[in-house]
């Protein structure tokens, strides 16, 4: 499993990547491989705001569908476009083209409550 150390993560199986005041998410490569094959993407994309722990879209595979949840609050900034023609990128690049969401982040201190990879490990069994 791909878990890598400079990203944060959360208990709800994202990743985040802190580029100064902007924070960029996606689903990490355990989530997608417990979806299986993704097939649709569905965020809002007039998205203006997201706020931590709220579910920001939708994520459909073969098998189930699964809510995206906000890792962080801010004020969205891009959505990835290429998802929508291209959903598979979630299952073959996670953590490179498969990124959903790039926003300014509001509060700070909201990621002090985020996973390192060490402990995102621990918390899948890895």
């Amino acid at each position: 499993m791909n878990i890598p150390e400079n990203l944060k993560y959360t208990k709800e199986h994202e990743w985040v990547l802190i580029e100064g005041n902007i924070g960029i998410f996606g689903i990490t490569d355990y989530a997608q491989s417990e979806l299986g094959d993704v097939v649709f993407i569905d965020i809002d994309e007039s998205l203006a705001e997201i706020k931590k722990g709220a579910s920001c879209g939708t994520i459909e595979a073969v098998k189930t569908v699964s809510d995206l949840f906000a890792p962080f609050s801010g004020k969205v900034v891009e959505i990835n476009a290429a998802l929508k023609d291209s959903p598979e990128l979630l299952n073959s690049d996670p953590y490179g083209q498969g990124w959903m969401i790039k926003a300014e982040i509001s509060d700070s201190s909201e990621l002090n409550d985020l996973l390192s990879a060490e402990e995102y490990a621990n918390l899948i069994g890895q």
